[in-house]
């Protein structure tokens, strides 16, 4: 944290204290739990998922992530001045299966382009594999403990869903994969990660070989030791705003969830019914030749459910490909967000048990105060940082989720006029026939 995120200072404790907020909008609690997080029943046969009155967020409280290293701060103007502005691209693609004679395995390329001058050269293509995408999540929560990293999907499936090596999963995986990556592109402190840098450039013995000059294996132990250790003590006194935080991720983990599995049974439900609807047609086209009265009433009958199934083969494309990744994205953002408010409480778990043993005279007092010092601005950086990234993510998850629902709701808009036209169409041109055999039947 004393490196990329270490800049607090009691200079800046003391700025703090006299009433100046150190990052924009981050001064006093956000309303964070105005109204329901998402208006669900808890029932989960009701599907009435938002009210009127359901909100995600207080939109006025957002404010823009500010970085502490002075090179983030930098592009930070630019980020702001130029939004729009985009000097990063990344994309993953032609995902290609590897069997040793220990285990098989999927890479994916990775091709980046950018006009960035700390770059060797202004397009690189890699080749990575899951593994290599686990070791970067773990650089990046090592390096900004209380940013918000964005989720990686599972490694391991959901069991009765596709098979491991399945094309739906891995194109599915490599969507998500993706998206990771760009994620993180977009964000104006993690982008400017070494490590993230490395990932993108380093060719496969390069990034090895970077891997192996991380944290020794007893100094991640002390690490790994101490923390367990904070998070036994816990925190006396969590800040208001971050125990608003944490209710917000309560309540937000478990609608998303009860969304999740809401989402995925009316997939599974929309399935059944698109196989169902795929049988009928042929059907009628049978039942058509043993009726020679009926042959053109049948088969316009087999067309309009060939029409349907189309259209409903269509939306549900729309319902895999459009709302279920979003929503399952952000299932996995609930548990990444109890991990980042864990670690938050782990850092002030250790100043709290320095201030504690100060109190009672446990150690040297002024190797304490010195200890106590340090861990002062730790914990001020570690708050601003997750302050103000937080508001970057409220504002996020709304425009996903609402943009998402937006879409969904277009479709089946066009979904059901498209049926209904069809059917409407045949029944007006078997109205016109009825009556026109009707005219002619009179004397």
């Amino acid at each position: 944290m004393e490196g990329e995120e270490g800049a607090g200072t009691k200079t800046q404790r003391a700025r703090a204290r006299g009433g100046g907020a150190p990052f924009p909008g981050s001064s006093g609690s956000p309303a964070l739990l105005q109204g329901k997080v998402l208006d669900l029943d808890e029932d989960e046969d009701d599907l009435e998922v938002f009210s009127k009155d359901a909100s995600l967020m207080d939109m006025n409280s957002f404010s823009p992530m500010m970085p502490t290293s002075p090179l983030s701060m930098i592009n930070q103007i630019k980020f702001e001045d130029e939004p729009d502005l985009k000097d990063l691209f990344i994309t993953v693609d032609e995902p290609e299966s590897h069997v040793t004679i220990i285990e098989t395995f999927i890479t994916y390329r990775i091709i980046t382009k950018t006009s960035r001058g700390e770059f060797d050269s202004s397009e690189f293509e890699v080749r990575r594999h899951y593994q290599d995408f686990l070791w970067l999540k773990g650089k990046l929560e090592e390096a900004h403990p209380t940013l918000i990293i964005p989720p990686l999907p599972e490694k391991f499936i959901v069991k009765g869903m596709v098979e491991r090596f399945n094309d739906d999963f891995i194109e599915t995986r490599r969507k998500a994969l993706q998206k990771f990556l760009n994620r993180i592109a977009d964000h104006p402190t993690l982008t400017f990660n070494e490590d993230f840098k490395v990932f993108l450039t380093a060719q496969a013995w390069e990034l090895s070989s970077h891997k192996k000059q991380g944290p020794g294996l007893l100094s991640r132990m002390g690490q790994t030791v101490r923390a367990v250790a904070s998070s036994m003590r816990g925190v006396k006194n969590r800040p208001e705003e971050f125990m608003e935080m944490s209710n917000f991720i309560e309540i937000f983990s478990q609608k998303i969830n009860l969304i999740d599995k809401i989402s995925q049974r009316i997939y599974k439900e929309e399935r059944e019914y698109l196989d169902e609807m795929k049988e009928y047609g042929p059907i009628y086209i049978l039942w058509s030749a043993s009726e020679e009265d009926l042959v053109d009433t049948l088969n316009d009958v087999a067309s309009c459910i060939d029409k349907c199934y189309k259209a409903t083969e269509k939306r549900m494309s729309g319902l895999s490909e459009a709302l279920l990744p979003v929503v399952h994205e952000y299932v996995l953002y609930s548990e990444m967000l109890m991990g980042v408010m864990k670690r938050r409480d782990q850092i002030q778990a250790e100043l709290d048990s320095k201030v504690e043993a100060l109190t009672y005279k446990k150690a040297d007092i002024d190797l304490l105060t010195e200890e106590i010092g340090k861990l002062e601005d730790k914990v001020e950086c570690a708050n601003n940082a997750l302050k103000a990234d937080w508001e970057r993510w409220k504002q996020n998850m709304q425009n996903d989720i609402k943009s998402a629902f937006a879409d969904m709701a277009e479709e089946n808009i066009h979904y059901y006029e498209q049926c209904l036209a069809t059917w409407e169409s045949f029944l007006t041109s078997q109205t016109d026939l009825h009556l026109e055999e009707a005219s002619e039947d009179k004397p």
